[in-house]
């Protein structure tokens, strides 16, 4: 892959490849299951995983190294649409989709499909109003399309402000998701972990840019599928005798309603917009709708998964992908709920009523992940019960067993009692999950560094190889910043995910979606838009979060876009109506973008790669 000789040979035979390695990963799973079976200790299992997996992912890497701008930036715009599918699905589904999603479900119940209906949803705008007008405006990165559409270096800059706010949010929760597996896995500290992981990401990324991430996502896909879908259908299997889990897991939730009532837990697990005394609230029901909202246009906003579409070869296969995606998406949003689902029955089946000294082992070993999992006998009576309906914070609504929602999907399969391979084969999906969107992110804020800040307006001049190695540094530096502040450990995966969402929607949406939908947008109108939402997005995020400050009718500052959002929309508009018009050249472009057909092209000097 690192000739353009072997790239035309490598695409030209993407099934065979795929599917050799498809093939190679399930017998690979399948020797390590027989050799748990003759004794191969556990820790051994944990470690193929991770370190083979890992070493995959850094071979393909290596393979697909390149010093060509257009690859490194943008694979070349070769990307097939079912591939770009895919790897979109990888880039997208993070840590907080692998990890966090179904653990959020564990433990809100009804309430925690906001995120499986906002992150679905999110992808309608994406086709609907941004992808193939994106990638037929021609650009290199979100930034780079602001600075084009809106003719100056001030749009470009706050471009990249967004990005990098929104995107090293985001990259810190992969760390943290990271620093959990390997540290479980692998049994080391966990801040150590983070930057065992990180080894991972950089090796994947730095050498081969956009065309390295892409086929590594491609690979990550694949793992990150298998292993998400695997114990879920094993254990639909062996409760319910069908191997389908969307068609079982109603069942599941019978029998969880009959315990709710047994243990005399109010929050039902079915039951909407209920709050911890299990009582109907307007207050869950705002934010369920304002989290939906918000997530939906975070994803239309995200620039490392909008960069995935200026890959493809042309417009066509960019409206193709994204409908690949949402598909490879599908499979795992899909599960999610049945995953929940399961896991509920299982702890309150054979944990809650255990005594404190017969607890499954997996109780322990979990116990001594950064506090993930904690008991608290209250009454000293030792057995683990109910003791009052709700406790503070992202726990399980049980006043004595206390579960993070980021340890849900990595503990299933003991909490079930499955093989330790299975344990095995989830960690590597959840590494693969964290891995890939990582890689993505820190390319988006790499690429923007470099292009939009380096090239574009400190040194227009910059040979190729120079422009190559700023990107790495600026690659390398990020992801060592990242680490270390995942190492504070901020927040849950799940919250600074949605908090990256809300910031990349404030910011980015509007002069996005203006930008391509009305030509009369101005460069003022933008720009006044851009910091006016984003600027009471992020008030109002680090003000609730960091300093206390009272919530905006109720809303939790995961949804901060709420507010953020309609300012940027509206100040765009009333300053665009008060300033000059955009060039007449600019407003022909911007029509002749939404042309389904035609050719792809820039504007005048600045839109040409």
């Amino acid at each position: 892959m690192a000739t353009s000789t072997g790239s035309a040979s490598f695409l030209a035979n993407l099934g065979k490849v795929y599917g050799t390695y498809t093939g190679a990963f399930v017998v690979f799973t399948i020797v390590l299951a027989v050799l748990e079976q003759v004794g191969l200790p556990n820790k051994w299992i944990g470690y193929a995983f991770v370190f083979l997996t890992i070493f995959v992912y850094a071979y393909i890497g290596y393979l697909s190294r390149t010093m060509e701008i257009s690859e490194y930036y943008v694979a070349g715009r070769s990307v097939p649409a079912f591939y770009n599918g895919m790897a979109t699905g990888a880039d997208w589904m993070s840590a907080a989709s692998f990890i966090s999603m179904a653990g959020g479900l564990f433990l809100a119940g009804y309430n925690g499909l906001g995120y499986v209906l906002g992150w679905t949803g999110g992808y309608v705008l994406v086709a609907i109003l941004l992808a193939p007008y994106l990638r037929k405006f021609g650009q290199f990165t979100v930034p780079d399309f602001l600075g084009t559409r809106y003719e100056g270096n001030v749009a470009r800059v706050c471009g990249v402000v967004v990005l990098f706010c929104a995107s090293f949010t985001y990259i810190v929760a992969q760390a943290f998701g990271i620093g959990i597996i390997t540290s479980r896995f692998l049994g080391i500290p966990f801040e150590f972990a983070i930057f065992a992981g990180l080894v991972g990401i950089l090796v994947c990324s730095m050498l081969g840019g956009m065309r390295a991430v892409t086929w590594t996502q491609v690979a990550q896909y694949i793992i990150l599928i298998i292993a998400y879908l695997v114990p879920v259908v094993w254990l639909s299997t062996k409760k319910y005798g069908i191997p389908i889990p969307e068609l079982t897991y109603g069942q599941a939730l019978s029998e969880i309603a009959g315990l709710e009532d047994k243990l005399n837990i109010v929050r039902k697990h079915v039951e909407p917009f209920v709050n911890a005394s299990g009582q109907f609230s307007w207050v869950e029901f705002n934010n369920f709708w304002a989290l939906v909202l918000c997530l939906m246009v975070g994803t239309a906003s995200l620039p490392h998964i909008l960069m995935r579409y200026f890959t493809t070869p042309n417009v066509k296969e960019a409206r193709q992908s994204v409908a690949w995606s949402i598909f490879f998406i599908f499979l795992l949003y899909f599960t999610a709920p049945a995953y929940a689902a399961f896991a509920k029955l299982e702890v309150y089946q054979n944990v809650i009523g255990a005594q404190i000294s017969t607890l499954p082992a997996w109780v322990q070993s979990w116990s001594q992940v950064g506090g993930l999992l904690t008991i608290n006998d209250a009454n000293g009576n030792g057995i683990l019960e109910v003791t009052k309906y709700a406790v503070a914070g992202p726990f399980l609504d049980l006043g004595e067993l206390r579960i993070n929602q980021d340890i849900i999907v990595l503990s299933m399969p003991e909490v079930a009692g499955l093989p330790y391979v299975i344990s095995g084969l989830v960690a590597a999906g959840g590494l693969a999950a964290a891995l890939s969107t990582a890689d993505g992110l820190l390319l988006a804020i790499a690429n923007a560094l470099s292009h939009d800040i380096y090239y574009k307006m400190i040194d227009p001049q910059a040979s190729t190889r120079r422009r190559l190695v700023v990107a790495r540094v600026l690659l390398i530096l990020v992801a060592i910043l990242a680490a270390v502040v995942a190492g504070t450990r901020p927040s849950g995966i799940i919250q600074m995910v949605a908090w990256a969402f809300s910031l990349a929607a404030a910011g980015l949406f509007a002069p996005l979606v203006m930008g391509i939908w009305w030509k009369r947008t101005t460069t003022v109108g933008a720009i006044t838009g851009m910091i006016a939402g984003f600027g009471v997005c992020m008030y109002y995020l680090i003000s609730t979060h960091y300093f206390g400050a009272p919530l905006w009718f109720g809303i939790r500052n995961i949804s901060s876009a709420l507010f953020g959002l309609p300012v940027a929309f509206v100040v765009t508009w009333l300053v665009s109506l008060v300033t000059t018009p955009p060039s007449p050249e600019m407003q022909d472009f911007v029509d002749s973008i939404r042309v389904p057909r035609g050719e792809i092209r820039g504007v005048g000097a600045t839109g040409s790669h």
